[in-house]
């Protein structure tokens, strides 16, 4: 199984500085052979939108692969999610990398996403099929519960399967993955978690009559840089106990370069091949973190 490891977004300039700074970031990332950017999908932040982000970095790249870590699909419509998927594919073969979640990362972004109340399970589930049966088959008609449509097209078509990842660890969450998707992509979970997390994926994948490629498990690492400050390390664990107020922060944060190749070979161990590197505290400069990242876990990629 090749072990992959990308690169989550990183800050660039703010927008005030009249200049984002992202043209400057996929550069340096094409430059050094870094495998994938993963673009979050934050609408009131500064960061640039994941679909838009997507396709500039896609057309400005010939190797780099580039995928939305992750894109809230309830509250999109799914047709037009799989129009834009399928011609980003067609534009740019093999190297766009579709990952959706249920939820914003931030609560009060869930009001952008507007679905039918205690409805958003349901209407990313029906979403996601809608997406795929687009995907795979050249008119589709649907009646569903929340989405309606006959004789449907999308168009261009890239060659072959684009694969459809999901993210999440709760286990409703873990079985759709099983039943309806391609991959998953993990966050704030320990190895042991991840290699629990991948069993059952692959449980709910047989009792589906499915199967799920055994190199379609990762996950998010979020890793402190050696030049961080006491209190960036303390935020960043403070951080990680609002997500995993079940967990002792210490063991979903990585300290230093060394621990992150430890935690990737554990990962690995555990069944997961692919990864997406994030700085768990402001970095000084986006170009040293690179520098790093390439020296430190580039090597592990095989």
């Amino acid at each position: 199984m090749k072990v992959r490891i990308g690169i989550g977004s990183l800050p660039t300039e703010p927008a005030s500085a009249g200049h984002l700074g992202f043209d400057e970031l996929v550069d340096a990332l094409e430059e050094r052979d870094i495998d994938s950017l993963w673009l979050p999908d934050l609408v009131s932040t500064d960061a640039v939108d994941a679909l838009v982000g997507l396709a500039y970095a896609a057309g400005r790249t010939r190797k780099l692969k580039i995928g939305t870590g992750v894109l809230v699909l309830p509250g999109r419509n799914p047709v037009l999610v799989a129009s834009q998927l399928a011609s980003l594919a067609a534009l740019a073969p093999k190297r766009i990398l579709p990952a959706f979640g249920v939820r914003p990362a931030r609560g009060r972004e869930r009001q952008l996403y507007p679905v039918p109340d205690g409805a958003r399970a349901a209407v990313f589930e029906e979403s996601l099929v809608v997406v795929r049966k687009l995907l795979d088959e050249p008119r589709v008609t649907h009646h569903g519960t929340y989405f309606h449509f006959d004789d449907a097209s999308i168009g261009p078509r890239a060659p072959g399967r684009l694969d459809l990842w999901l993210g999440g660890r709760a286990p409703v969450g873990l079985d759709r993955i099983g039943r309806l998707a391609d991959g998953w992509l993990g966050s704030f979970v320990t190895p042991d978690e991840a290699a629990a997390c991948r069993k059952q994926i692959e449980q709910a994948a047989a009792a589906a009559g499915r199967e799920i490629e055994d190199d379609h498990y990762g996950t998010n690492i979020a890793v402190v840089p050696p030049e961080a400050t006491e209190a960036q390390v303390a935020a960043a664990l403070a951080g990680s106990l609002d997500r995993r107020p079940d967990l002792d922060p210490e063991l979903l944060v990585v300290r230093g370069w060394e621990q992150a190749r430890q935690r990737v070979r554990q990962y690995v161990d555990g069944g997961l091949t692919k990864f997406v590197v994030r700085p768990a505290t402001p970095i000084a400069s986006w170009r040293g973190f690179l520098d790093q990242f390439v020296q430190e876990l580039q090597v592990l990629e095989n």
